[in-house]
């Protein structure tokens, strides 16, 4: 076997300028085809893996939501036993409402989630992404006559109303009001204490934090909450967990992973994924279209040299062995120098952030770069499956030969 890969390298450097030509536009097809989806495939993951990170720093592994629209009314009860729960970290209650804001030179609706900032310290990282101001809702007020909180606010949307560190704002809200009588929206003054940049568009221009008790008083929920929000020890428990939680309260609650409160947003990412994978293979069978010309013209013009090898006592199956080499070569080659390129481009977009998303439609501004090796390895595979597959009609044309025709020409 050793004389048939030596032949079959002879025959990749020799020939004439066109085969040569050939041969090496065939390995640059490869390349960038394996380099494409190698990148793409990165791309996705890091795109995926920093839409996780920022939603579950927003958000929760896990949620429990009340059945049937109503609210929590013993929050403190349910949270210790919760928190009795294996793989649970910790637990905290919020309440989750819209809201009308303005400011003294514009309004708009927005989300308001009211949190006990201590509590939500240990299931998010809202802490993490204060960029103004300090994580409180303690304010300093001359006027000890006014009954007014902090607030934490999104960036974008402190943009949005023009206002800043120690700005006032106002929230109006009609929950609980009986809206065929004359009613009035409650209405309560707040100051601006912090300012938070998650990276993700949709929380940073409509998300406003206030404390617990003042969401409850605004939104006249009493002692309830909305839901309850969750940290494990690990994110990939969340679906194994969650029954745990179901047998511990009950049929009253809807336990909700994060896999499943925001499912259309990945199992959109994962068949984009897919899709894009499918045109990486239709770009590789292309190259392997000029595997199989490469190989046929190799073939037509090694006639001598195959001749005189079955002369000398090589069988068809040796010659097909090394068109067979010659296919493998070619897309060993470009798998190689694929995998590189991949790696650079990531490694170079990772560093300097050459690629920008808009905000408002990708939730994040750049494009994150993630390797996978697995991803690359399965590539490769599939890679020099095709190639495989390319070089054995070529193999077999070559194989079948007649010496006595080769002979006699």
């Amino acid at each position: 076997m050793y004389y048939e890969r030596f032949i079959a390298g002879r025959y990749l450097r020799s020939g004439r300028f066109f085969t040569s030509v050939s041969t090496w536009i065939t390995t640059l097809g490869i390349t960038l085809g394996v380099a494409v989806v190698c990148f793409v495939m990165s791309m996705h993951n890091g795109f995926e893996g920093e839409l996780r990170k920022r939603l579950l720093g927003t958000t929760s592994h896990i949620t429990i939501f009340p059945r049937n629209g109503m609210t929590i009314s013993d929050h403190k009860q349910l949270i210790q036993k919760i928190e009795q729960i294996p793989n649970v970290i910790a637990a905290s209650p919020f309440i989750y409402y819209k809201a009308a804001i303005s400011s003294a030179s514009a309004g708009d609706g927005i989300v308001v989630r009211g949190i006990d900032l201590d509590e939500e310290r240990k299931t998010a990282n809202i802490a993490d992404n204060i960029i103004l101001g300090k994580y409180t809702f303690n304010i300093h007020n001359d006027d000890t006559s006014e009954v007014a909180y902090g607030m934490l606010m999104g960036v974008t949307l402190a943009d949005r109303l023009g206002v800043g560190i120690g700005d006032p704002v106002v929230l109006y809200s009609l929950r609980g009001e009986d809206l065929r009588k004359s009613s009035r929206p409650r209405v309560a003054k707040f100051y601006l204490a912090g300012i938070f940049e998650t990276g993700m568009y949709e929380f940073d221009s409509e998300m406003s934090y206030i404390p617990l008790q003042a969401a409850q008083n605004l939104f006249q929920m009493e002692n309830d909450v909305t839901a309850i929000h969750l940290k494990l020890t690990d994110i990939y428990l969340a679906e194994k967990t969650a029954p745990l939680i179901k047998d511990v309260l009950g049929e009253k609650y809807d336990i909700i992973p994060w896999n499943v409160l925001h499912k259309n947003l990945f199992t959109w990412i994962a068949l984009e994924k897919k899709i894009l994978f499918i045109g990486f293979i239709l770009i590789v069978l292309v190259a392997a279209f000029s595997i199989i010309s490469t190989l046929v013209m190799l073939a037509m013009e090694k006639r001598a040299e195959i001749g005189i090898l079955k002369t000398i006592g090589s069988t068809p199956v040796s010659v097909k062995r090394i068109f067979i080499y010659n296919g493998l070569v070619v897309g060993i080659i470009g798998i190689l120098s694929g995998w590189s390129l991949a790696l650079i481009v990531a490694w170079v977009q990772n560093k300097y952030n050459l690629i920008s998303l808009p905000a408002e439609l990708y939730f994040i501004s750049y494009l994150p770069i993630e390797v996978h090796p697995l991803d690359f390895i399965f590539a490769g595979l599939i890679t020099i499956l095709i190639c495989f597959l390319a070089a054995l009609y070529p193999a077999h044309r070559a194989s079948s030969q007649s010496v006595i025709e080769v002979l006699r020409q």
